[in-house]
């Protein structure tokens, strides 16, 4: 369980001009999204409604259908991982250039550099956070993320994770059901969660040629500490397309500390469009864990995806 939701957390999912809330190194430092001083959204029944962009969030499917468009495309990827020390000292890292091919769906390695303390001896990673991070970002470049488009009808454990998987990432606000402790944390949109939140609009540009609606959900200051601590998603932010209400990517920010889990984690995801197709750019993550009778696990990574083309 403690490895499912720690993939959970790693694949779920705006744009990096926010602020990292982990002192440390980040690899994270291309600022694609520039809001406009002052220009706030108007809403109410002379412009758009909170339920607007709530709807957009909760029914969308574009964001899925992204990822599960990168397997028929040819495009370069480029791979940031570093683990850290209890005092976030860099202790590990991993740096990898690779060349995605359609056909077949071939992954080249052009460029691969290792450093620090990763491995066990039997040649096994030491964490599981880079375990999953290699899961994430080298076999899921062969399947173009298209194994998630498959119901679960095996029963098997690992269809019942990709279930979990499209739930939380790409229908956030949603309950994820059979998770102990954090099920119900994730649906910060029914009434009664509503009254924890605030709601902020705003307009800027992305990409410096894309102008987008920011919606950014976070936890009201005044709640009273035992309330906030209760609350494990911290900030949903998520980018709109202005022309076409598109979802160009989110941000979330989550903090849990119970007898099952202790984590403060921040993630950002980013699209672009390649010949007005939506396409996956960014993922980059913050993370700290501390699970009971384990080992800390500290890291951070930034991916890029650029060059798709048919």
């Amino acid at each position: 369980m403690r490895n499912y939701f720690l993939l959970l957390i790693l694949l779920f999912s705006v744009s990096s001009a926010f602020s990292q809330n982990i002192p440390r190194f980040n690899p994270d430092t291309l600022l694609t999204f520039k809001m406009d001083k002052d220009a706030v959204v108007k809403v109410g029944k002379a412009g758009l409604d909170i339920e607007d962009f709530i709807n957009e969030i909760i029914s969308d499917t574009s964001f899925y259908e992204a990822f599960r468009k990168m397997s028929n495309y040819h495009f370069s990827a480029q791979n940031n991982l570093y683990t850290y020390s209890k005092k976030d000292k860099i202790t590990g890292s991993i740096f990898r250039k690779l060349i995605h091919s359609p056909t077949g769906n071939h992954l080249k390695i052009v460029e691969e550099k290792t450093d620090g303390d990763l491995y066990k001896r039997n040649g096994k990673y030491k964490t599981t956070t880079v375990e999953m991070f290699d899961y994430l970002f080298m076999n899921t470049y062969k399947s173009g993320y298209s194994d998630l488009d498959k119901e679960s009808a095996d029963g098997s454990k690992n269809s019942w994770y990709k279930e979990k998987l499209k739930t939380l990432v790409f229908s956030p606000g949603r309950p994820v059901k059979g998770v102990p402790l954090i099920s119900s944390k994730t649906e910060i949109f029914t009434p009664n969660m509503r009254q924890y939140y605030n709601y902020a609009f705003a307009k800027g540009m992305y990409l410096d040629s894309i102008p987008v609606y920011r919606f950014k959900v976070t936890v009201k200051p005044d709640l009273g500490s035992w309330t906030e601590d209760g609350i494990m998603i911290k900030e949903l932010t998520t980018i709109f397309d202005q022309r076409n209400f598109q979802i160009l990517g989110r941000y979330i920010d989550m903090k849990l500390d119970n007898l099952a889990f202790d984590f403060n984690v921040q993630m950002n995801i980013e699209m672009s469009y390649f010949e007005d197709v939506l396409l996956p750019t960014k993922v980059s993550y913050q993370g700290n864990w501390n699970i009971p009778f384990k080992k800390d696990e500290r890291a951070s990574f930034l991916v890029l995806h650029k060059g798709y083309k048919l």
